[in-house]
């Protein structure tokens, strides 16, 4: 007898496992769309949920258009239960003491009811209003630096200044440092680096500056910086010029002596701030954080010793229902251009295979039926019997003219190496995007550059024909050497061009915390700001 009819119960878990996947189609984003946009409008039918907890989360896309997804109650009772669950593991390699204070870099924005009457805003916004982000301060007994008043101000710009300012204060109680996605410590430390001599002003006379507007930030603030301290004062400004003249290297570890790591979400879209980050962090290591989306949290890094590059995530297989969708790449010679991957049977977590690539789909708590999450993953190993998963890029196509297929990931690697060159005269890449000219024929890619640093135009010729050399796709090679693809464009943006981009999400809706750079982007108001801002052009000698 096979093993199902030795166990009934798993037997009948398996007939109900195919009665529910050939009853319940897959719900791609559209689909899902079309709900949740009746939920806003009060029908909220759609989900099994009960209405009495339900609210929506809002998202920004990676094209800047805002999307709905259901939250409820169980999400932020799974978010305290992964923190506290994560926080447990990172307490085993770095120990931390108990009562101590975490600088984190968080940010929610307004949150506001819809036409039918449910409370929309983001994600974070959502869970830093909620009861389980007090209780987590709690149950892992530290204590973040700033109050619910800096967390909420709205404005990211006077929320990072307070984040610096009471981080400094208490610079001696730091454990770690932390934000949602490592682009937002970045970006911190880059503000840090401006305004080092007004904070360290504030914290020697005991105020604060006039730049910080709303009342109630200002008070909270104020109340806590109760008196004049010119003795740390004077030492954080005399560790500011030391960092200064080392371009600020091991700036965690010199204002912040007592942190043991820096804790943040590090793959994927995040993987091009690591150098930076590395830069900031010095000799403490950086540790990679869980694994989720809006939708649902997936897994926890068991291994926080490991570098960010080899982090892998154990499934928690209460979080939602998962299936796996079988991914097999396609044949070099393959001229469809709607995917790279051609897929098998959906699975349940049970049946996943080592080595094999896997689409998620979730099936949630919070309303969601067979959601196909986009993630592309590797199963590394299994902990007790759940997987684990190697990130490893999001499915969806970012770059196509023609028959040519580059993702994300691809994108990155050329970057990274175009970018290597520009090492040799002491400049730094601080961002960059790109988009796939359709209308200018030939069809080509053009990348954008924010830069660092004084540069010769010639190095940069040579940094966008070698991006352009190292798209290995075989669509785009044959591609470029018949010239039904035009030389690759690298477009200059002056200082500040990304931080507009920034600007125009948060004023779309989106919080900092949920920010991530568009890496291809097709919206017209960003490619207006990147268009106006560019004020050099090179043009690709690849394939000449």
């Amino acid at each position: 007898m096979d093993w199902e009819h030795q166990n009934p119960r798993v037997g009948w878990l398996c007939i109900g496992i195919t009665l529910y996947q050939l009853g319940t189609p897959f719900i791609p984003c559209r689909f899902r769309a079309f709900y949740t946009e009746n939920c806003r409008w009060g029908h909220c039918s759609y989900t099994h949920s009960t209405t009495y907890n339900y609210s929506l989360s809002k998202v920004g896309t990676t094209e800047g258009r805002q999307k709905y997804v259901p939250f409820t109650r169980h999400s932020a009772q799974t978010t305290l239960q992964i923190f506290r669950l994560a926080a447990a593991y990172r307490s085993r390699v770095y120990p931390t003491r108990e009562g101590k204070r975490i600088l984190e870099f968080i940010y929610s924005s307004k949150q506001f009811k819809t036409k039918g009457g449910l409370t929309a805003g983001t994600a974070t916004t959502h869970y830093y209003a909620s009861q389980e982000f007090k209780l987590k301060q709690e149950k892992t007994n530290s204590f973040t630096c700033s109050p619910q008043e800096v967390i909420s101000g709205g404005d990211y710009k006077q929320t990072t200044y307070c984040h610096l300012l009471l981080g400094l204060f208490f610079s001696d109680q730091v454990e770690f440092v932390t934000s949602t996605f490592a682009y937002s410590i970045v970006q911190a430390f880059s503000s840090l680096e401006d305004h080092w001599q007004e904070l360290c002003s504030d914290i020697r006379q005991g105020t604060l500056s006039s730049r910080i507007n709303p009342p109630k930030m200002r008070k909270a603030v104020l109340d806590i910086m109760v008196s004049p301290n010119p003795s740390l004062a004077s030492k954080i400004e005399e560790s500011c010029k030391e960092l200064q003249r080392v371009d600020w290297f091991g700036l965690v570890p010199k204002l912040w002596p007592n942190a043991k790591y820096v804790y943040s979400i590090m793959t994927g879209s995040m993987q091009p701030y690591m150098k930076k980050l590395r830069h900031y962090s010095g000799n403490l290591p950086l540790v990679s954080a869980d694994y989720g989306s809006t939708e649902s949290w997936i897994g926890v890094n068991l291994d926080p010793s490991l570098p960010p590059e080899d982090v892998t995530f154990a499934v928690i297989p209460t979080f939602s229902y998962f299936e796996f969708i079988p991914l097999y790449r396609q044949n070099k010679d393959c001229n469809s251009v709607l995917d790279d991957f051609i897929e098998d049977a959906p699975i349940p977590l049970s049946q996943v295979k080592i080595g094999q690539e896997y689409e998620i789909v979730l099936t949630t708590f919070t309303g969601l039926y067979r959601y196909r999450l986009g993630d592309v993953v590797e199963v590394a190993g299994f902990h007790n019997g759940t997987p684990k998963l190697n990130f490893i890029c999001r499915r969806k196509l970012i770059l196509t003219v023609n028959i040519d297929k580059n993702t994300e990931k691809d994108l990155q690697m050329v970057v990274e190496r175009g970018s290597q060159l520009l090492s040799k005269s002491n400049a730094e890449l601080v961002d960059f995007t790109s988009h796939a000219d359709t209308v200018n024929q030939p069809g080509h890619y053009i990348i954008y550059w924010e830069i660092k640093g004084q540069i010769d135009d010639t190095i940069l010729q040579h940094c966008c024909t070698e991006m352009d050399a190292s798209f290995v796709d075989h669509g785009y090679v044959v591609s470029r050497r018949t010239t039904s693809i035009g030389p690759l464009e690298l477009r200059i943006v002056e200082s500040g061009t990304f931080k507009k981009i920034l600007d125009c999400f948060i004023a779309n809706g989106s919080a900092l915390s949920q920010f991530k750079t568009p890496r291809c982007t097709r919206n017209q108001v960003l490619l207006r700001i990147l268009n106006f801002c560019t004020i050099k052009t090179f043009r690709s000698r690849a394939y000449d």
